[in-house]
């Protein structure tokens, strides 16, 4: 009876333990299976068969007619219904772009920095209400809070021109990258003036976001890089994703090269290409619909954060238009949710629209900066969603087209 019994307790453990174990992992959307491997890799099937005849003539119009050179996506309801490549990925080597180059996000970053922090927020690691000095002791702006940085409304000067005023001046090395922490010390010592006082007015910069990147090293103890791929790339099946500085890299290891805007020059990455959270990230069409998805069905966040990203934190523009955690915002007047980013850094211009209302996910990752991506106007419509567009609508919402 003994030996049974203890055979019966041993046996109950076990089961429990499993349970919990199991348990456990279902509870963590973070621990990533075969069987979401494979769902993933549905939604990336792309059959030329069933694409959109629209889209299709629309992207290859954009390319010859307005000069966009890059990698183009569109998906509705979980399905691709257009993917192509344009262009050259190195003008001067004459290297054509691939469906899975990697491109500099520039500032679609900042929607990975503003999901990092909230993960944090909701870990219990980092509080909105958390002032700058708390992490920066030396810094030498007060009332500045992570719930300031987000929306941009710290009322910082950008640092992008301020350091690169100073390594002018002092004739510094302009191919080593500087840190975030380097650049925080420098404000910390330099004493920038301040664009305005915090919480007065929206005044998108850089340097809101840099440092919040500073900030989740200071709290996790990890860089940046090694956090977003931890806790958001591999989480959300992105294996095509990557942080990338030149305070690391002496080259970035990508064959996608920025170029101006009529190709006379590639743009070299140089010292400025060191900090990152407000840009630095590199990615792929299809591993920003996998950012997507994860997003959607709770992977990265919890539906409370997502909504708290999503409310606009200004006076809207035109009505409709905002900026809420990490995320330029479009509400509509009929519902329409639109989050989404445009981003311009280093000869690569880019834009990541999420309409939340219709499902639809639109990828344009371009390497060379001209205009041309101000004309989606036609795209939008034919897709049955709102024009991302501001100078679209006039300042009471009306539409002027």
């Amino acid at each position: 009876m003994t030996l049974i019994k203890t055979l019966s307790v041993a046996l109950l453990t076990v089961v429990l333990y499993s349970s919990c174990s199991s348990s456990g992992s279902e509870k963590n959307p973070k621990v990533r299976t075969e069987k979401d491997d494979q769902a993933d890799s549905l939604l990336l099937v792309y059959d030329k068969k069933n694409e959109d005849p629209y889209v299709a003539e629309f992207a290859r119009n954009l390319h010859k007619k307005y000069g966009f050179n890059g990698n183009v996506l569109v998906a509705k309801k979980g399905k691709i219904i257009f993917q192509g490549s344009f262009g050259w990925a190195n003008y001067l080597m004459r290297d054509s772009l691939k469906i899975k180059s990697e491109f500099e996000l520039a500032s679609i970053t900042k929607t990975f920095t503003g999901v990092a922090i909230m993960q944090l927020v909701e870990s219990g690691k980092l509080s909105l209400d958390d002032d700058v000095k708390k992490f920066y002791p030396n810094f030498p702006y007060d009332g500045i809070t992570v719930r300031l940085l987000l929306p941009h409304r710290s009322g910082m000067m950008n640092y992008v021109y301020f350091i690169d005023n100073i390594w002018r001046k002092e004739k510094r090395d302009m191919k080593k990258g500087v840190t975030n922490d380097e650049v925080m010390n420098i404000i910390a010592e330099r004493k920038p003036n301040p664009y305005t006082s915090p919480d007065r007015t929206f005044h998108y910069n850089n340097s809101n976001y840099m440092a919040l990147a500073a900030i989740i090293e200071k709290v996790t103890g990890k860089s940046y890089a090694e956090y977003v791929m931890e806790n958001i790339f591999k989480p959300a099946g992105m294996k095509n994703s990557h942080v990338y500085s030149t305070a690391v890299y002496d080259k970035i290891p990508v064959d996608v090269v920025g170029h101006d805007r009529t190709w006379r020059y590639s743009v070299r990455q140089n010292f400025l290409d060191g900090p990152v959270g407000d840009k630095g990230i590199y990615s792929t069409i299809h591993d920003l619909v996998l950012y997507d998805h994860a997003l959607k069905n709770g992977r990265l966040l919890n539906q409370a954060s997502l909504d708290t990203m999503y409310m606009g934190r200004n006076k809207p523009i035109n009505k409709y238009f905002n900026y809420g955690f990490g995320w330029r915002l479009f509400d509509g007047d009929n519902g329409e949710k639109v989050v989404y980013h445009t981003g311009w850094w280093h000869g690569f211009r880019n834009i990541y629209v999420r309409d939340l209302k219709n499902d639809i996910v639109v990828v344009f990752l371009g390497n060379l900066t001209n205009g041309s991506l101000l004309r989606l106007d036609d795209l939008y419509k034919h897709l049955g969603m709102p024009i991302i567009r501001r100078g679209a609508y006039g300042p009471s919402g009306t539409d002027l087209d």
